[in-house]
């Protein structure tokens, strides 16, 4: 069934306990297979229902792939909300919409990949909002599926976003709880480190302080969630990773104690520096391929 809403979904929608803001380059639709398959590790998803899900939001984020600018290049949207029962799965453009084909495909079993979401998925409902692409909630049922604790609505405090001149080379990941990102955000950056043409020892390397960052961010952080902007060039990471109270970005970097985050940062990254984000601040940190 196709839904026209000229009413933002958004004002209200649950928050997202992961939200992917991407390109919708084709090879950035693993980046979206990773994230799920970081997030089934963490509630115990059965993996045969994570296969399903996969799939199904897959044919989802081709769909804007393939129709939803026109062959040019546009933001893709995910955002996934883990239920005791089941997942649901938001995948939003803004592009020309796919309303029409989503009709077609209701009659005669269409190419956009509807049939298979349908046939995977316990519900699935498009809202083609008038002038502002489509979105897509597909919602799983899910069994025996851990309990994440639910993000709060916190007035102000708002996920990292890319600039539009940033969409082609840059990733945003927001997760809650920020616990979330040792399995979700670590997947997304080893498969961005490999496309940067990492080495298998310096993705080990990030790996790690991945951990560290976590570890210690958590306790910084000034929000429910914690979100990263990953920014890839050859041979090259940087990080964007917030928000993060005033002054906390700089003493997690100067932490001195043996197993802090201070000296895991020197020994792993390429370098630092701390930037002002509202009524928070952002860390970022470099990383490069080593000879």
């Amino acid at each position: 069934m196709v839904v026209r809403d000229p009413v933002a979904r958004t004002e209200m929608a649950e928050i997202p306990n992961v939200r992917l803001n991407l390109s919708n380059r084709p090879e950035n639709v693993l980046l979206v297979r990773q994230a799920l398959t970081g997030l089934a590790e963490s509630i115990g998803l059965d993996p045969l229902e994570l296969n399903d899900i996969s799939t199904a939001v897959s044919e989802a984020c081709n769909n804007v792939v393939l129709h939803a600018y026109r062959g040019k290049e546009g933001p893709l949207e995910v955002e996934v909300c883990a239920h005791p029962v089941g997942l649901c799965v938001t995948v939003r453009d803004h592009g020309c919409g796919i309303g029409s084909r989503a009709e077609a495909a209701d009659g005669d079993g269409g190419g956009i990949g509807l049939p298979v979401i349908r046939a995977l998925a316990h519900n699935v409902e498009f809202r083609e909002r008038a002038g502002d692409g489509t979105e897509v909630r597909i919602e799983f049922a899910t069994t025996n599926a851990g309990v994440l604790e639910r993000p709060q609505d916190e007035q102000g405090s708002q996920p990292v976003t890319i600039a539009q001149e940033e969409l082609a080379d840059t990733v945003a990941i927001t997760v809650a709880p920020a616990s979330l990102a040792r399995t979700v955000v670590a997947r997304v950056l080893s498969a961005l480190a490999a496309r940067a043409q990492f080495s298998t020892d310096r993705i080990s390397d990030m790996q790690r302080l991945t951990d560290a960052l976590v570890d210690h961010a958590e306790d910084a952080i000034s929000a429910s969630h914690l979100s990263i902007a990953i920014s890839v060039a050859p041979r090259s990471l940087e990080l964007r990773i917030g928000p993060l109270r005033p002054g906390r970005a700089e003493e997690l970097v100067l932490d001195s104690i043996v197993d802090g985050l201070g000296p895991i940062l020197e020994r792993l990254s390429d370098g630092h520096h701390v930037s002002p984000a509202g009524d928070s601040e952002m860390l970022a940190l470099r990383l490069a391929q080593r000879r």
